[in-house]
């Protein structure tokens, strides 16, 4: 596991969220197959990425978190001329571990990440939202799929 470091500068981002349970993963899908019709309608959207966010209570991780808030969203220029019904957050700079997950299998690779590769890392996690980065090599459902995994840290 050899994530990339970087520091990412604000990202603006529009869409929808939803607090969701642990055992609720099916509200992801929900999310986003309310959102994608919706995403049409936005009119300065900086890429064709599809960017997917979670906010856990104090940002840390989602271990033993059983509440949580989720994104369904895509970058912009800036929050000028949104939709109506369409909401606004703007990811914080700071410095972020990008892990590639190639394959469907998000949850274990976070499970890896947090047991295996933070320890050893001479990083925790930073008080920052977890988001990940679906551009053009991402494929639902495929394990053909990739899609780019950042995680807020800072420097033990």
């Amino acid at each position: 596991m050899n994530p990339k470091i970087i520091n990412c500068s604000e990202r603006k981002v529009v869409g929808l969220s939803s607090t969701i349970n642990r055992n609720e993963p099916h509200k992801i899908g929900e999310l986003w197959r309310q959102f994608m019709p919706e995403k049409y309608k936005i009119k300065n959207v900086a890429t064709n990425e599809l960017i997917a966010i979670q906010l856990f209570p104090n940002n840390i991780n989602n271990e033993g978190v059983d509440e949580y808030t989720i994104w369904a969203a895509v970058e912009v220029h800036d929050f000028e001329n949104i939709p109506n019904g369409i909401l606004s957050y703007a990811i914080p700079s700071g410095d972020y571990a990008v892990f590639t997950l190639k394959g469907m299998n998000i949850q274990g690779l976070y499970e890896k990440i947090m047991t295996e590769w933070l320890p050893k890392s001479g990083y925790t996690i930073d008080d920052r939202p977890h988001f990940q980065i679906m551009g053009e090599d991402y494929k639902n459902g495929s394990p053909d799929s990739e899609e780019d995994i950042y995680i807020p840290i800072k420097s033990n």
